[in-house]
């Protein structure tokens, strides 16, 4: 493993020539609106999270204005973003800042780390970027360069391959002389991982470490970092009832927990007569139309769905309770629904069905 003692002041010094430097989030300390980038750019691509991060301050300006808001409000801007855990942390992280500590975030990692949806490593990048403390990252851009550069083998999702590098990039920090030099450093990791030392063909050329890494040194880059072990992806069936009254379709809330918690979707079952039951419970003909398939790939599954359309007879079936709605399609917009369910209803958008 290469020493490079000066890694973190070439680093600092690529950054302020080559790193970004206008993205919405930065040249700002305002610790809001760092925490709600962070928390949308997990696992998430810029061009994605932009805007959103737009729709969400328009809305909810500081931490006081997105505790007050209703979760429904909060699952309705986030809807399409995915994670959805992300999206109920959010809002309970910004109830706990408001309540407990005055609509001001707490400044160490420690405390940072104990707000819900704040882990170690976003905890770090807050406290960095709005408070100039000397505190490393670790995120999947993080990883790369470093298994690149220090040919750390193993893939860095395993706890002992990630506990090095955490000593790793605690033993790299610069020193504290300055904020903006902590500032610098930090972002400079997640630049150098997300322009040059990408997943797909990094920019070694152009990469400040490239007589030094690893990877490039020995043509290794498509090694390094290792890759998740493969598993075998399991497929499960839902059916899904799209039970439309004129303009307005029948949605439900999901539990707070589990796939799309909080969200708006459509009644869901298990097979087709269980379906069938629900469409009539609602007030539906008895003959369900089929509509297309579709496939929803998560993380660890993909979802199969087989959507059946109905309408319902006479005077519109009231809801069973406040966590079922009729909801117009024209005003779609205002429920938070998972992607596979927008699509759908979209779908039906100005169909003569």
């Amino acid at each position: 493993m290469p020493a490079l003692t000066d890694f973190s002041a070439r680093l600092i010094a690529w950054q302020r020539v080559h790193g970004r430097h206008g993205l919405p989030w930065q040249n700002t300390r305002d610790p809001y609106r760092i925490w709600l980038s962070e928390i949308m750019l997990q696992q998430t691509q810029v061009s994605t999270v932009i805007p959103y991060y737009a729709r969400f301050l328009a809305r909810f300006p500081d931490v006081t204005a997105l505790a007050a808001a209703p979760l429904d409000d909060v699952m309705a801007l986030w809807a399409g973003l995915g994670y959805y855990s992300r999206a109920r942390n959010l809002h309970r992280c910004a109830g706990v800042v408001s309540s407990e500590y005055g609509g001001h975030f707490p400044q160490t990692v420690d405390e940072l780390e104990q707000l819900p949806g704040i882990g170690r490593s976003t905890a770090a990048a807050i406290a960095s970027f709005a408070f100039g403390a000397r505190a490393t990252i670790l995120d999947g851009n993080v990883k790369r360069v470093l298994a690149r550069v220090f040919g750390v083998d193993g893939f860095p999702g395993e706890k002992r391959v990630e506990n090095a590098m955490w000593t790793l990039a605690e033993s790299l920090l610069p020193d504290a002389a300055h904020k903006d030099d902590v500032t610098a450093y930090t972002q400079g990791l997640m630049d150098l991982g997300a322009t040059l030392c990408v997943r797909g063909k990094p920019d070694c050329m152009r990469c400040p470490f490239a007589a030094d890494c690893v990877a490039n040194v020995t043509r290794r880059q498509r090694e390094l970092p290792a890759a998740r072990p493969k598993k075998t992806v399991p497929t499960r069936k839902t059916w899904m009832l799209v039970l439309k009254d004129g303009d307005a379709v029948l949605l439900e809330k999901r539990p707070p927990a589990g796939v799309w918690g909080g969200l708006w979707s459509l009644p869901e079952a298990a097979d087709e007569n269980a379906l069938a039951a629900i469409a009539h419970r609602f007030g539906a003909a008895e003959d369900l139309k089929r509509l297309a398939p579709l496939t929803h790939t998560f993380t660890h599954f993909k979802l199969d769905i087989e959507p059946r359309l109905g309408k319902a007879l006479g005077q519109r079936s009231q809801a069973a309770d406040a966590e079922t709605v009729w909801a117009p399609l024209a005003g779609i917009d205002a429920f938070g629904l998972p992607a596979p369910v927008r699509k759908l209803l979209d779908a039906l958008q100005g169909s003569l069905v």
